[in-house]
């Protein structure tokens, strides 16, 4: 069961870092290419809330970087748990 968790948890990270990806190339999100929407419904639930707790620095948003190490942690903890 936690290695299910653990595979979701990186499935997660592709994501978002998709979506990073996503953001140099298309930086509004304004595209209406489909992936690219599954993309942003997957991880805003996980991003809005650091959102909420970082400031914007300039040009530069740290929130999916903060959500990947956290990301990071937790796969640490369950796998040190299995």
């Amino acid at each position: 069961m936690v290695q299910v968790i653990v595979y979701f948890l990186q499935l997660l990270m592709f994501a978002i870092f998709a979506r990073v990806i996503v953001s140099w190339i298309a930086p509004q999100g304004g595209t209406n290419n489909p992936i690219v929407n599954l993309i942003y419904q997957i991880t805003d639930p996980i991003l809005l809330p650091f959102r909420r707790i970082l400031p914007r620095v300039g040009m530069f948003d740290f929130t999916p970087m903060f959500a990947m190490i956290t990301i990071v942690v937790i796969m640490r903890v369950l796998q040190a748990a299995d």
